[in-house]
């Protein structure tokens, strides 16, 4: 019972983070029903059984089964997840699938997943540098569309330079809105800003990492 509430209590925090950042950027129904899928028996159940407090319960059961099923159940029933987006290709592509791309409100949705995740298993050591480092590990695996990637990317930078205040204040009115930036803004001067804050956030993970032994 201990660990069934430990992680009813995670899931719903971390919904609570996912719908802070929603609301923010002006996305309110998918901050309502960001994650409901987690509360249903295969999810939840399996969260619960496998509960850690430190990483996802998902990966605690892929070491003893060789696959999750409760991500299984998962993946198929949320959009913000790119691996909804992955389909059979029409065209000869090594594998046979390919990803198409997200609708933007769904890519937005997964940044605000990869905040909330990095904030409930990070806690107090969380830096908005940690979701963009996270990514970094995993880029150019070919899961996500070269579009979806660029813009997720993106955001993450813009995270890991200006904060979350500034960082959401542009999803909603240029990202979501899709407004022309202002005059005293230009993309080029923004893109080459977060390049600059990815390449340090890159060196600071090194050199934790050495640290780390």
């Amino acid at each position: 019972m201990w660990k069934m509430w430990q992680h009813f209590k995670t899931i719903t925090y971390h919904r609570y983070l996912v719908a802070k950042g929603c609301f923010a950027v002006g996305l309110y129904y998918q901050g309502l029903t960001h994650d409901l899928s987690k509360y249903s028996l295969p999810e939840f159940m399996v969260g619960a059984r496998y509960y850690q407090g430190n990483r996802s319960p998902n990966n605690a059961e892929r070491e003893v089964k060789g696959y999750s099923s409760a991500w299984l159940h998962h993946k198929g029933r949320n959009k913000h997840h790119y691996e909804y987006w992955i389909d059979y290709s029409a065209h000869e592509i090594k594998g046979g699938f390919t990803p198409a791309q997200m609708p933007r409100r769904y890519v937005v949705e997964m940044f605000m997943d990869r905040i909330a995740a990095s904030k409930v298993y990070n806690g107090a050591a969380y830096k908005d540098s940690d979701p963009l480092t996270y990514f970094s590990k995993g880029k150019g695996m070919g899961f996500l569309h070269p579009k979806t990637e660029a813009l997720l990317e993106f955001m993450l930078m813009m995270l890991a330079r200006y904060g979350e205040e500034r960082t959401f204040a542009y999803i909603r009115e240029h990202i979501l809105k899709k407004k022309p930036l202002p005059r005293r803004i230009r993309e080029r001067r923004v893109k080459v800003a977060v390049r600059r804050a990815f390449r340090r956030t890159l060196k600071q993970a090194r050199r934790d990492l050495k640290a780390a032994g």
